[in-house]
Parts: C-alpha cells; sequence; structure tokens
C-alpha cells in the first residue's frame, strides 16, 4: 500500500523534505491560500495544532494559487502574513498546484487515495460555491479533484490517508477524528 511516506516537498525556501521525516506522526495536508474567504481557518488550525502537536499531530501547509488567485505572493510573504496575521508555527511548504497536469505529485496521490467528500450544506457559504462550481462544470462533485483551498488530509501514523475534508466541514468533527488516531 502507498503512503505518503513515499513523498519529497520543497520547503517554503527550496530545499527538499522527504515526508518519511513525519513517519509515526498524524498528518494534517492542507492546501490554504492567504487571500481566500476560509483564511481566517489558519486560527482554527493553529489551535488544532497547539493542541496536539505534542501527541504527534504535524500540520503540513501548502500555499495554492489555483483557485482565483486567492495566494499571491511569495512563499516567503506567504509565511510572513500567517506567522503575523495568524500566528502559525506548522510547518509551510512552496506554493505547489493541486490540480491539473501540473499538480504537486503529493496531492496527485491524496486525490487518488480520497475524493471529493462533499461540502457540508449547512455552512453558509455552501450556496455559493456550489452554484459558483456547478455553474464552471455541471459534474463537478463527480470529480476527485480539489474544489478550493483549504481542503485537508488527514493521514494516520502509518502515512496512510485515511480522510478527507473539505473547507466547509467544522474543525470539531477533524478534531474529533485527529483524537482517534493519537
Amino acid at each position: 500500500m502507498r503512503t505518503v511516506y513515499e513523498f519529497s516537498v520543497k520547503d517554503r525556501k527550496g530545499k527538499d523534505v522527504a515526508l518519511k521525516e513525519y513517519s509515526d506522526e498524524v498528518l494534517l495536508i492542507v492546501n490554504t491560500a492567504t487571500k481566500c474567504g476560509f483564511t481566517p481557518q489558519y486560527e482554527e488550525l493553529e489551535k488544532l495544532y497547539e493542541k496536539y502537536h505534542s501527541q504527534g499531530f504535524e500540520i503540513l501547509d501548502f500555499p495554492c494559487n489555483q483557485f482565483g488567485s486567492q495566494a499571491p505572493g511569495t512563499d516567503e510573504s506567504i509565511h510572513s502574513f500567517c506567522k503575523l496575521t495568524y500566528g502559525t508555527e506548522f510547518p509551510r511548504f512552496k506554493k505547489v498546484k493541486v490540480n491539473g497536469p501540473d499538480a504537486d505529485a503529493l496531492f496527485k496521490f491524496l486525490k487518488e487515495e480520497k475524493g471529493f467528500a462533499g461540502w457540508d450544506e449547512s455552512h453558509p457559504i455552501y450556496p455559493i460555491l456550489d452554484k459558483m462550481l456547478s455553474e464552471a462544470d455541471p459534474n463537478y462533485k463527480d470529480s476527485p479533484d480539489i474544489k478550493w483551498n483549504f481542503t485537508k488530509f488527514l493521514t494516520n501514523k502509518r502515512g496512510q490517508v485515511v480522510a478527507r475534508f473539505e473547507p466547509t466541514e467544522p474543525i470539531a468533527n477533524i478534531a474529533a477524528k485527529i483524537e482517534e488516531l493519537l
């Protein structure tokens, strides 16, 4: 069975990082953006990180500019924004593409393992996202592609992808799943 530990990524300074460095940890791998309606989720992610990090939990943050150019700027300016605005301490990596032929290999794998999980239809932004994405592609829900920033993939300590959470998923649900894995 394939795992995330087979992949290497680039940190925000361009250095190769083998994900096997995170073996035996529960990982939450997230594509993010600094100018998105979901950007305040950085605050909730940092709270998860602070609560569970000492128990073997890590968040891996991958800025992505594919959705409405909502992650402008350099990797360093994005990092500075997140640290200054939200006090984030979890690792941030180079900006990546998560969809299309140039998608990062890690994100291609993550999508193969867990396709689109569906929206939390009670979320206030759901009608807007669904309408916008349906107009662009009436069958968008059938594709495993990432639909928006702040999509989260959770791995167990063996590096297997066990869950995918769309950006509308309540953080409490994600925390409950993390607790099951720790």
